[in-house]
């Protein structure tokens, strides 16, 4: 390429062209947030994928049930969470019984609006999960929280719907079926495209199950929840199984620990398992930003929603984790 310069002809070899182009996108790429990076997310054929439909993954962080951890349902959390530990999605577990959202709703949504506007300002998707055992007993209630929260929010990209956090051992077509479709029906009224995840049975383990009869409905995935110190190879050949259907699966909950959350932590399995979402695409947030005196627990007790940008404060686990989140 030749360019007419004041004083004569300067001459710009074609691949210097090219390769400051490039690096100008490279850099203009890197200053993104992730929802401008990725844009509205869809589900199409077992993966996650961007505006774009290039396959993606979500890795983040699950807050602890809103009614016994409401002190990091706030913006300090959702900002130390993207720019120290490098997630970008968040979840929020609104506690539903033992003194949550049957009990005190209006409380219960304002920590769940105060994380989802944190996550539009910092440009990273927030899953607001309806933490419940048993939501088909809470089927009205559930209606309603869904039909003002897609109405709400369903306009943003950020917003993932998680319907129903953990069914217990109940049937997926005579329960479970039933009421994610009307749950997804309430949501598609105010939102025709973001992703809704739904609970299978078994504390979300029954994806195998949930896979021999599909939801009706677009962008839906099925929620995988494990704990390393529990759950095992049998487990993760149920999901191998499952994905070879098509199915999309959130891993939306998963510890380092035995089922309960406390123990210790399971290193080599943790390892196996995070291995296991790698090479599977899965997306996943882990269990929990917490305080509490548990092995799950990302925080040391008497942390704050501060001390998440000082590894101090750090638990085995919550140490662990931000290790595989920014390495």
């Amino acid at each position: 390429m030749i360019i007419k310069m004041r004083f004569g002809y300067f001459f710009i070899p074609v691949f210097l062209i090219f390769f400051f182009s490039c690096l100008c996108n490279l850099y203009a790429q890197q200053e993104l947030n992730p929802v401008e990076k990725y844009g509205r997310l869809s589900f199409k054929d077992g993966r996650l994928r961007d505006t774009r439909d290039n396959i993606i993954v979500l890795r983040g962080m699950s807050l602890f049930w809103s009614q016994w951890q409401p002190q990091f349902y706030n913006e300090d959390t959702v900002k130390n969470l993207r720019d120290f530990w490098k997630v970008n999605v968040v979840r929020v577990a609104m506690g539903i019984e033992h003194g949550g959202y049957l009990e005190n709703p209006r409380e219960e949504k304002k920590k769940v609006f105060s994380v989802i506007e944190a996550a539009i300002k910092y440009g990273i998707y927030v899953i607001v999960d309806w933490h419940d055992h048993h939501a088909e007993d809470h089927l009205q209630q559930s209606k309603e929280f869904f039909k003002e929260l897609s109405a709400k929010y369903g306009q943003v990209p950020n917003l993932i719907y998680e319907i129903y956090n953990e069914p217990l051992n109940v049937s997926w077509t005579e329960v479970l079926l039933p009421y994610h479709q009307q749950i997804i029906t309430t949501i598609r009224k105010n939102d025709s495209e973001n992703l809704i995840i739904c609970g299978t049975p078994n504390w979300s383990q029954g994806v195998l199950e949930a896979s021999k009869n599909p939801l009706e409905g677009f962008n839906l995935a099925y929620t995988l929840h494990f704990y390393a110190g529990t759950h095992s190879a049998k487990l993760r050949n149920q999901v191998s199984e499952a994905l070879k259907t098509g199915m999309s699966i959130f891993v939306t909950e998963f510890g380092t620990t035995l089922a309960d959350g406390d123990g210790q932590v399971f290193y080599k399995e943790s390892n196996i398992w995070l291995d296991f979402m790698t090479n599977n695409q899965i997306s996943w947030c882990n269990w929990s930003i917490s305080n509490k005196a548990e092995a799950s627990s990302a925080l040391l007790p008497q942390s704050a929603s501060s001390d998440l940008n000082n590894p101090r404060y750090f638990s085995e686990s919550g140490y662990f984790i931000y290790n595989r989140l920014t390495h």
